[in-house]
């Protein structure tokens, strides 16, 4: 699970932006039209992105009846889709969440020089290891079958979390790695008909051409004054999460009337929890 730290979008971002101008060729942008709400690309389905500045609601902790006013819910991909409204499938594609560690060969964990497995210490989740082209090609398989079931259970589009994984990787991975595998992602899931997003990583956006992303899932861009990155990246089709108030009210006032817009608390709870945060205005 991924919730932006502030702690971390201070220390990276410079290194960050440093690496993705040293590995990557600058692409041109393949913005989506914002009429039809079809993607036609190469050698894929024709895909339906998510609708712009619709009502928005992030469900990723717990699923329970969309809000009066949602058009679109992000759920987990061991979630059935909601009735009636443009569902995002959430995947943890570059991590392994702690009680699926095990499940990953021991190859496929992202180990440092003394072999030791690198750990987001945020969320306790090792990260995989996407360095090669032969290992990108082994964890993109396994994530390939859960993006085929947000398919089979009829989601609309995927979120794969933690693109931004290799700031995290203390250098064993590059930007370079983290879109070479996302590119894998999303031919396939364009090929099973599912629009794909990208989460978070502002420094990315503009190699839109290269990863295939069709959409923006950023989590407190209002906070980080990064929305209107992502809003001319993907021609505003982008879904807000933001954990403040203060966060809110900066995406609410800059674009409000442009992007989709939810305050959440920071576990993504279900209306039953004490820690249960909704706003939309």
């Amino acid at each position: 699970m991924s919730v932006k730290r502030g702690a971390r979008v201070g220390v990276f971002r410079a290194a960050a932006a440093l690496i993705v101008l040293a590995a990557l060729a600058s692409c041109t942008s393949d913005p989506d039209d914002k009429g039809p709400e079809k993607s036609t690309r190469p050698s894929s389905k024709a895909v339906r992105l998510p609708p712009v500045h619709a009502g928005f609601d992030y469900q990723i902790g717990g699923a329970y009846p969309p809000p009066a006013g949602v058009r679109v819910v992000a759920r987990d991909r061991k979630a059935e889709p909601a009735r009636g409204v443009y569902n995002i499938c959430y995947v943890n594609a570059f991590q392994a969440q702690p009680d699926e560690q095990d499940d990953w060969p021991a190859d496929l964990l992202l180990r440092d020089k003394k072999g030791k497995v690198v750990v987001d210490g945020d969320w306790d989740e090792a990260l995989l290891d996407i360095g090669t082209p032969a290992k990108r090609e082994r964890v993109a398989a396994r994530i390939n079958e859960w993006i085929d079931g947000c398919a089979d259970k009829g989601y609309d589009a995927v979120e794969p979390d933690n693109l931004d994984s290799f700031t995290r990787s203390r250098g064993l991975l590059s930007a370079a790695d983290a879109t070479a595998f996302v590119r894998l992602l999303s031919d396939h899931a364009h090929s099973r008909g599912l629009a794909i997003g990208q989460k978070n990583t502002v420094e990315l956006a503009g190699q839109r051409g290269g990863t295939g992303l069709d959409f923006a899932v950023a989590e407190e861009c209002g906070e980080y004054d990064e929305c209107g990155e992502y809003a001319e990246a993907f021609d505003d089709r982008v879904v807000v999460i933001e954990y403040t108030d203060k966060g809110f009210r900066k995406a609410r006032s800059g674009f409000g009337d442009r992007l989709s817009i939810v305050r959440r608390d920071v576990l993504v709870s279900t209306p039953d929890s004490a820690d249960y945060v909704r706003k939309t205005r």
